[in-house]
């Protein structure tokens, strides 16, 4: 196994705020997805702060970004999964897995992923890694060295869609009903939801709140090593509590805004989905080469943690040969074929340019394909510079507002699954939707869909309202930006309209702190069958 950190002396690229790629190639040599079925993904996202500054008492400064690769990598194997590839930025790491993603922020852990992997029996190893490994508080155990200690989150979140073989899940997630009573027996506080049709695609929810539980930060100093790092709280239950650890002062509204949009598609167009396939890509990429095959050797080069650069003279080298190029890009460039042609694919299809690098100069995609089909990409979107004001009282307030930006970098994660009898592809994103002109929720459903053609898909857009619990203090996010939020007239107007598809189902949940949009589109000249593709015993 490769050592998967990053030197921190080494650059990769001319931007100290490019993001940085390392490539497991031993678990990438070894992969087949012959076999895959399952394309719709579990998704889990833990929060241990509002935001990633302040972070509570105790806590590391980079909070969950200082735990070591290979801890993360020892919890995964408990989901069934393993790591690809590595992203590394100031603010967020893209782990690209096996079976899907992983994003590590200081605050908060996404996990995403499909097939028959188990989740959520990595959870629990999750909440200890932050309390031991990352110095989150806990309140369930009075030291560390009770192994059921467990670093106690603001927020938790699992969703995902109706499974289209739920037959073939293992461990808790055979049925609903079951993952939410595993849930229920860690968690204090959780509420499950499902929505859309019972007898159509729907959606699952589970989250929990930090609003209903009150929480008093560790006794001991920060500076004093001992391993009572959080006090016993006086319950008569063994679950985890949620809620806001020890964070005192206000935190800007702007800080707390988050948004994730989620479109989760079937019934894929059959010559669309023929790109996710290493016949085609393969094809493709022979037909650029050797014009292009110098330019995406030095882009691997400039990617990946290699001490030899290619030479810049050799016009004639085949970066897809099956010959000695190919087992010199192997040697030289430490490159799989799954991620040069995952490159290739982005590229084609056009997921390269949902977020194009005339906006976002320091985007940085990680693309995958697996063997015979199949395609998984991170991306990791930092913000993009805010353009020149008019005035001094609009630079100033525009320099706040990408300071503000500055601080944070986005992700956004596509699946594929392409084969015909099951196909399926997601897109999710917490790039905020209007970020930049270009790129409204709309404008983004549009193009993303434009490159798969389903004859199903969803859309679930979840969006906070700007406010910390416990605190007065409105968003600017909660004054008049109609025209952005999901639920404003505007935006409803405009997502009603999705070029090409009819819109079937739409339900607002409007949450304590959250609300959140469904919508259910089928294409117009879709010649499908009506009701859910697979059901699920409720």
């Amino acid at each position: 196994m490769i050592n998967l950190e990053v030197p921190s002396n080494y650059t990769f690229s001319p931007s100290e705020g490019t993001p940085h790629l390392t490539i497991n190639h031993e678990v990438a040599a070894e992969l087949d997805s012959t076999n895959a079925f399952e394309g719709p993904e579990k998704l889990l996202e833990v929060w241990f702060a509002p935001t990633e500054k302040p972070l509570p008492p105790g806590a590391k400064e980079n909070g969950l970004k200082a735990v070591d690769s290979k801890i993360w990598e020892g919890m995964l194997d408990l989901v069934n999964c393993q790591v690809l590839s590595i992203v590394k930025s100031e603010h967020v790491d893209a782990y690209l897995l096996s079976e899907s993603s992983m994003f590590v922020f200081p605050h908060k852990l996404i996990l995403k992923t499909c097939g028959t992997t188990t989740l959520l029996l990595g959870l629990r190893r999750l909440l200890r890694i932050a309390a031991i490994e990352a110095g989150f508080p806990f309140h369930n155990a009075k030291s560390l060295e009770d192994v059921h200690a467990a670093a106690t989150p603001y927020r938790v979140f699992y969703s995902r869609k109706n499974f289209l073989f739920p037959d073939k899940q293992q461990g808790p997630h055979r049925s609903w009903k079951q993952e939410v009573k595993y849930l229920d027996d860690m968690f204090e506080g959780g509420s499950a939801y499902m929505v859309g049709k019972m007898n159509g695609d729907h959606w699952y929810l589970y989250i929990t709140s930090p609003g209903g539980t009150q929480l008093t930060p560790p006794h001991t100093p920060v500076s004093e090593k001992s391993n009572s790092l959080s006090p016993t709280r006086k319950s008569s239950t063994s679950k985890i509590p949620t809620g806001i650890v020890g964070i005192n002062g206000d935190i800007p509204a702007e800080e707390t805004h988050d948004e994730t949009l989620e479109i989760l598609m079937t019934d894929l167009d059959p010559e669309n989905a023929k790109q996710f396939y290493v016949s085609h890509a393969a094809a493709l990429a022979n037909e650029t080469a050797p014009e292009k095959a110098n330019e995406a050797r030095r882009e691997a080069h400039g990617s990946l943690d290699v001490v030899q650069k290619p030479s810049s003279d050799d016009a004639t080298f085949d970066v897809f040969g099956n010959g000695e190029d190919a087992e010199r890009v192997l040697a030289e460039s430490l490159t799989t074929e799954g991620h040069a042609l995952g490159t290739v694919v982005s590229n084609n299809c056009g997921l390269s340019e949902v977020y194009p690098s005339s906006i976002y100069p320091d985007a940085k995609i990680d693309a995958y394909l697996f063997t015979p089909c199949g395609f998984s990409a991170n991306g990791v979107i930092p913000a993009p510079a805010t353009p020149s004001s008019s005035s001094p009282e609009d630079d100033a307030s525009a320099n706040k507002s990408a300071s503000s930006s500055s601080k944070a970098a986005h992700y956004f994660t596509v699946h594929v699954t392409p084969e015909p009898n099951c196909s399926f592809a997601s897109f999710e994103t917490n790039v905020p939707g209007g970020q930049h002109q270009t790129r409204q929720t709309a404008d983004v459903i549009e193009h993303v869909v434009g490159i798969f053609r389903p004859g199903r898909f969803s859309v679930t857009l979840f969006e906070a309202k700007g406010r910390v619990q416990g605190q007065g203090a409105a968003s600017a996010y909660d004054k008049d930006d109609d025209a952005r939020r999901a639920w404003g007239e505007a935006a409803k107007q405009r997502m009603e309209r999705i070029k090409g598809y009819r819109r079937i189902d739409r339900i607002v949940h409007d949450f304590e702190d959250y609300d959140l949009v469904f919508r259910y589109y089928e294409r117009e000249d879709w010649a499908g069958y009506a009701g859910a593709r697979v059901g699920e015993e409720l």
